[in-house]
């Protein structure tokens, strides 16, 4: 089964993280958190729901180290992180000259210990296709087994590029969007599927047998060799990403 933060791994099972990009909206209060719970205790109640959570307020702000650390501390045991890596690093500098930037942002991320799982680096749509800017940069990463890929434009999807992928070790971020369609690839043994809507982003509804389709790509991936699988809906707009995550696990456990 697909287990929640509290249960443990077994040796021979793949470890699942589902969960949802963010948990700070105040659209989900009364729909998914309690309407009479203080949203200072939001994050208490969504780890009791999922083992995992991707944060994308680090794409878009630093955060002090005591920030990390209250989020570790925050966390039940089994709980991960994935964090999206700063878009001064992907967005600004388009991967040129940030050393420093992502030693920096790593070394943050290791603030969490055995919480911190992944980084997410989403390549800016507007940088060039530079296969190898890109392989540069993964290898300053002190771990790329940590790093998820994401792509925007098609022209990444190459063998090429799932080939360097695979030489670093990094995973890619298999996307769910209007631009791009669900694929079984894999470059490691890491699976990271990021779910962002089909007809429209992030507004969109899952129906639930677009859920069973995910639900059975995942295991899909599995026999592909993947033993650690993250799966973050991103469809937040009306808590359509939580109840959507719920109904997944839910599909995923009848597979098992």
């Amino acid at each position: 089964m697909t287990r929640k933060p509290s249960e443990p791994a077994s040796a021979n099972q793949p470890t699942f993280f589902i969960g949802t990009s963010g948990w700070t909206y105040d659209d989900w209060k009364g729909r998914f958190y309690p309407e009479d719970l203080p949203k200072k205790r939001w994050f208490e109640y969504y780890a009791s729901q999922f083992s995992s959570v991707e944060v994308n307020a680090t794409f878009y702000r630093t955060f002090k180290d005591e920030t990390y650390q209250k989020w570790r501390e925050s966390a039940p045991q089994g709980f991960g992180y994935v964090l999206k890596a700063p878009r001064l690093i992907t967005h600004r500098k388009y991967l040129v000259n940030v050393e420093g930037d992502i030693q920096a942002f790593f070394r943050s991320c290791a603030l969490l210990e055995e919480k911190f799982e992944m980084i997410l680096l989403q390549v800016a749509p507007n940088m060039p296709v530079d296969i190898e800017r890109l392989h540069n940069a993964l290898l300053v990463f002190p771990n790329p087994r940590k790093v998820g890929v994401e792509f925007r434009r098609p022209e990444w999807y190459t063998t090429e590029t799932m080939d360097m992928l695979r030489q670093v070790g990094a995973t890619l971020c298999n996307v769910d969007s209007p631009q791009h369609t669900l694929t079984d690839h894999t470059t490691s043994n890491r699976a990271y599927l990021r779910l962002h809507g089909r007809t429209h982003w992030y507004a969109y509804n899952y129906s639930p047998e677009e859920l069973r389709e995910i639900a059975r790509l995942t295991h899909q991936l599995t026999r592909r060799g993947a033993d650690r699988l993250y799966i973050f809906f991103n469809n937040d707009y009306n808590a359509n990403a939580p109840s959507n995550a719920l109904v997944l696990r839910h599909f995923m456990d009848e597979l098992l």
